[in-house]
């Protein structure tokens, strides 16, 4: 049953800022270069991505008309699978945000340099860093409304620049500037495939408003359409954004750039003015996405520890926000960034982001399974009644997408996600355990008194 006890906050509009935003951080900015040596083969990679996210956020809202909870993966994996398949769902959810919210803070201090040069040390860089990450934060802290607020605003204010660079760059467009359309020297489908494992993390967020259900507004229909919505606008800017910069910068220089959406305003305009332009692009998107991923990290804990699984606090709300849940994961996140700039343990936070590469996963793949089992098991009604074909469709695509990410995290990644996912399970054993105690020392319920018949008719 949905949460009674605080009034949605989120519409559609807000649901869908909230994918869209949680989709697109700061990533974007260098995205065209990241991809720009794979030739426009990567453009193909795109859309094949973008086909395989689109089947998965249709699974979160189909998963959603059957438990409109908040909790998303978490919610589902635990109907389907039990309370230690909801655990690993949680715990890798938990995990994977809390440690992005320190990059994402990281990644905003070099643009915030674009803007305010010369005062680079690493005392300014971690007030820039905390700042980044604790403005977002008192918003989140704030309440639903205010999250909700600073999401579209955000959203919009990053859309708009990112948007025009796209649509204008079209006008500017000369195929001369375009590589090869397969650069990497080996075949169509290695390339495809290396050109996706650089693209696969793109589309992490797909699940914002499942994972948010409880605070949407009729939830059953609204979380499926902001997925969609808000996957495809983020796709769309993608698309267009790359489409674009390929298109107004030579091939060789924007294999080399670091700020290609910079770079192809000042060949379309002239000038050095699109450096200061997109920075602030940026800094919006990364303040918006951590804005969206800050409440994320509350939401997965909140509904693992009603079901006590987790730490009771965790599930205490105020103003529709589960304040303990944000202030724990900013808490860590902020832990994470001191220490990357104060003990020179850059090996620790780069180990801890590959962690989140793989940890990103296994909620995906668990939702997307969750779904299969609740259709192939006789549940199917429960789900989407007279589309069981199209419905398995959908599962097996965001099955096999999230089975992709799985891949493109790269054995590194893979190999510390599952030592620290499994390291969860010592957090599983005390919560049961404590659990259990609590069952067995609970008083039992007085039995009800035995009526005869004689007693009826007295």
């Amino acid at each position: 049953m949905p949460d009674q006890h605080h009034p949605r906050r989120f519409g559609l509009p807000t649901a869908t800022a909230l994918v869209m935003g949680n989709i697109i951080g700061g990533g974007i900015f260098l995205l065209p270069a990241s991809v720009a040596p794979f030739g426009t083969l990567s453009l193909l990679a795109f859309v094949v991505l973008t086909v395989g996210a689109i089947a998965l956020a249709l699974v979160f809202g189909r998963l959603t008309e059957r438990d409109p909870r908040t909790g998303g993966p978490y919610v589902h994996a635990r109907a389907a699978f039990g309370d230690f398949a909801g655990f690993l769902s949680a715990w890798s959810y938990w995990t994977m945000t809390w440690v992005s919210n320190a990059a994402l803070a990281v990644a905003a201090v070099g643009y915030v340099h674009v803007l305010m040069p010369g005062h680079d040390s690493e005392g300014i860089n971690l007030t820039v860093a905390l700042l980044a990450l604790w403005l977002p934060a008192l918003a989140n802290l704030a309440g639903t409304r205010w999250v909700g607020a600073v999401q579209i605003v955000s959203t919009v204010l990053k859309f708009v620049p990112l948007f025009f660079v796209a649509v204008v760059g079209l006008f500017f467009f000369d195929p001369g500037n375009l590589g090869a359309f397969n650069e990497t020297g080996s075949g169509a489908l290695g390339g495809l495939s290396a050109a996706a494992a650089i693209l696969l993390y793109s589309y992490v967020g797909v699940e914002s408003a499942s994972m948010s259900a409880g605070e949407v507004r009729d939830p059953e229909r609204n979380v499926g359409r902001a997925s969609v919505l808000g996957t495809i606008g983020a796709a769309v800017v993608y698309l267009l954004g790359t489409v674009s910069v390929f298109g107004t910068v030579a091939h060789d220089d924007l294999v080399n750039s670091t700020a290609p959406f910079s770079d192809a305003v000042n060949a379309m305009f002239g000038g050095a003015w699109g450096g200061t332009l997109i920075a602030v692009a940026a800094v919006v998107s990364i303040v918006g996405a951590l804005n969206g991923w800050i409440l994320m990290s509350a939401q997965a804990p909140y509904a693992a520890a009603r079901d006590g699984l987790f730490p009771a606090a965790f599930g205490v709300r105020r103003r529709g926000v589960p304040t303990f849940g944000v202030f724990v994961g900013v808490v860590l996140a902020s832990l994470l960034i001191v220490v990357n700039y104060t003990s020179g343990s850059g090996g620790l936070f780069e180990i801890l982001v590959l962690i989140t590469t793989f940890s990103a996963t296994v909620p995906y793949l668990l939702a997307a399974g969750a779904q299969l089992y609740f259709l192939l098991s006789g549940r199917r009604d429960q789900v989407r009644k007279g589309r069981f074909g199209w419905d398995v469709a959908l599962a097996l695509t965001g099955f096999g997408f999230s089975f992709w990410l799985v891949a493109g995290a790269g054995y590194a990644a893979v190999y510390q996600g599952v030592l620290f996912l499994f390291a969860g399970v010592l957090v599983y054993v005390w919560m049961a355990a404590r659990r259990r105690r609590e069952a067995d020392t609970a008083p039992e319920p007085h039995p009800e008194p035995t009526r005869t018949p004689a007693d009826s008719l007295t």
